[in-house]
């Protein structure tokens, strides 16, 4: 009896297994890009002198791979959020740092998919983008060269209004050589290393200022893979 037992708990188990298999993953994922006004891979002497100066506005972007969110499709969709915030985005010694947003939504997305995407950057980016002030519908391209997010060669594209372009770090690129990942990036993600900002810009509405702050080390090319809602 305890053999049959056995058998039949071990057929049990490796039928749910296979069930399990065949079932979808409920994730959704793809690629990610940002850039601020701020070094975020570099030395504690050149972070001390940018603290509370710059480092306040920043472009993020997703591209989903696939995967929905709130049920909805989001598979080849694009958004992209624009943050002014009051502070030194990521510094930790501010306990509060109200940020105003603008969100570039896809405009290849359905009204269902825009709604979808809005909620899921807001999701990504805690409460960054909490305080939309402008809503724009843009061509938006996401690109990794060959597809190789350890290449560094970036570039993200919002119709005219943001623009961020990368590259890989290179020895040139460290000015004290002690130089680390300062700060973390601003969306949750599942891998992410920091890049050099060849273009970073914002020309746009909604925010009372525009801005291009290339050739910094300000930069993160990351991939996320996220439970769906």
């Amino acid at each position: 009896m305890k053999i049959l037992q056995g058998a039949t708990c071990s057929l049990f188990v490796s039928a749910s297994l296979t069930l399990a298999a065949g079932l979808p993953s409920h994730t959704i994922s793809g690629n990610y890009m940002e850039a601020r006004t701020a070094d975020v891979y570099t030395g504690p002497c050149f972070a001390n002198a940018e603290t509370g100066l710059v480092g306040q506005l920043a472009v993020m972007g997703w591209k989903v791979a696939q995967g929905s969110w709130n049920g909805v499709d989001l598979s080849g969709l694009s958004v992209v959020g624009v943050v002014r915030a009051e502070s030194t985005l990521g510094n930790v010694e501010v306990k509060s740092n109200p940020a105003k947003a603008v969100l570039i939504i896809d405009r290849k997305a359905d009204p269902e998919q825009r709604l979808a995407l809005a909620s899921f950057a807001k999701h990504m980016s805690g409460n960054l983008l909490s305080d939309v002030v402008r809503v724009e519908t843009q061509t938006i391209d996401l690109a990794i060269e060959n597809n190789d997010l350890h290449s560094k060669n970036a570039k993200l594209t919002a119709g005219l209004l943001a623009k961020v372009e990368t590259r890989a770090m290179t020895e040139a690129d460290q000015l004290c050589h002690n130089e680390e990942v300062w700060y973390q990036p601003l969306s949750r993600t599942s891998h992410a290393m920091p890049a050099f900002a060849t273009a970073h810009q914002y020309e746009g509405k909604g925010l009372g200022v525009t801005w291009s702050s290339p050739d910094k080390r300000s930069a993160f090319l990351a991939s996320f893979s996220e439970p769906s809602e």
